[in-house]
């Protein structure tokens, strides 16, 4: 037998899966398309909001450390604004007695600590660049053609992202549910400080927020019907940073935009199993959610962090592929999946819509749990996992 585990993606979550089994005495493999260099100019497009939980578990991997702290920004509050002039939600961390709601990161800067940490584990090959071109199950194993060469592993783990080709090629049903919204995402220079505070404003058409970044900067998420995303990536730089004034109630100020405009289709994936004998999704190949919540990446770290401690805890079991044992995994992610899916969701159909009588039910309820202290505790700690 070649490995153990041989995870397909070498992203943000199939990184952190090879970390979180660096002690496990299991031989892995990390298989990768792409050739990883890092990135040193400018700022990254791709931001994140980290949950308390995330950065936890990055730490434990060894990779939170090695990141450039510099690039890393607390969020200390949240302002969400309803779609009226009076609807707000607010959170405060030292209200909540935190030293922080979340963490802002580049993704590459993720990565960086990821692959910085990677260098040093003695039980991981990391084959790159490598495409994966079949797949085949045996009695006691799945073997893996990336072309030159043919793994055998007793489990492989698709982390390769929305469009996986480990899914596709393994036979789980996925029939993802479009939005119909593209999330345009940008990084600006802001006239106004941000405060450590992120701001979003729920709109009849979309969702928009910033997202504190060190310094003066902010990272735009703006989720709106895809007509209007493509004319809004069509306009100049300056015109661009105009709209994004107006839509946010010019609550920073004049906004210089760093990063160009990018615009990336939204939907709902949800699959009945995220395993089979002998394989294994997490991250964004095993589930797509909104991103109005920011919680899509903590969901994937989450699933890294369930296989790990499933495979680390399996005891007299030596085969990391059995399904008996991938199906705890399975069991033990389906509630907080759902709940995340569910809820965003939910709020998705609440706000980006026009039905008569809606607005005022919608607003009424963001005033209401702003005045419920133990409500926002709830929320709170649900999003620090």
């Amino acid at each position: 037998m070649d490995f153990d585990v041989v995870i397909v993606g070498a992203g943000l979550v199939g990184a952190s899966l090879a970390l979180s089994l660096k002690d496990s005495g299991l031989k892995l493999a990390l298989v990768e398309a792409r050739h990883y260099i890092h990135e040193t100019e400018g700022w990254d497009s791709r931001i994140y909001a980290i949950s308390p939980g995330s950065a936890a578990f990055l730490e434990r991997c060894g990779s939170w450390k090695r990141m450039e702290r510099k690039r890393v920004s607390p969020v200390l509050g949240m302002r969400i604004f309803g779609d009226d002039a009076s609807s707000e939600l607010r959170f405060d961390s030292e209200d909540a007695g935190l030293s922080e709601l979340a963490f802002i990161a580049e993704s590459r800067n993720l990565l960086h600590g990821l692959m910085l940490e990677i260098e040093n584990q003695e039980n991981l090959e990391v084959i790159s660049p490598a495409s994966c071109q079949g797949i085949l199950w045996e009695e006691n194993c799945i073997e893996l053609d990336l072309g030159g060469r043919t793994l055998h592993s007793r489990l492989i783990v698709g982390a390769d992202g929305a469009k996986s080709w480990l899914r596709a090629q393994t036979g789980f049903e996925a029939s993802p549910r479009p939005y119909h919204q593209n999330a345009i995402v940008a990084n600006f220079e802001s006239e106004k400080p941000h405060q450590g505070i992120a701001w979003q404003w729920f709109k009849k058409d979309g969702i928009l927020a910033f997202l504190p970044m060190p310094g003066n900067r902010v990272s735009l998420v703006w989720s709106v019907w895809t007509e209007k995303a493509e004319r809004l990536l069509s306009e100049p730089h300056d015109r661009f940073c105009e709209l994004v004034e107006e839509e946010s109630g010019h609550t920073l100020g004049a906004l210089k935009i760093i990063t160009p405009p990018a615009g990336f289709p939204l939907r709902l994936l949800r699959l009945d199993t995220m395993v089979k004998p002998r394989v294994a999704l997490v991250g964004d190949a095993a589930h797509n959610t909104h991103p109005l919540a920011g919680q899509g990446v903590n969901l994937g770290f989450r699933d890294a962090q369930e296989l790990s401690r499933v495979l680390l805890g399996r005891g007299a079991q030596n085969d990391c592929g059995d399904y008996h044992l991938l199906r705890r995994f399975d069991r033990a992610r389906r509630e907080d999946i759902l709940s995340m899916q569910s809820t965003t969701d939910m709020l998705q159909k609440l706000f980006n819509n026009e039905v008569p009588g809606i607005s005022l039910l919608r607003n009424m309820g963001l005033r209401m749990v702003d005045g419920q202290g133990w409500v926002k505790n709830a929320l709170i700690q649900h999003a620090l996992a």
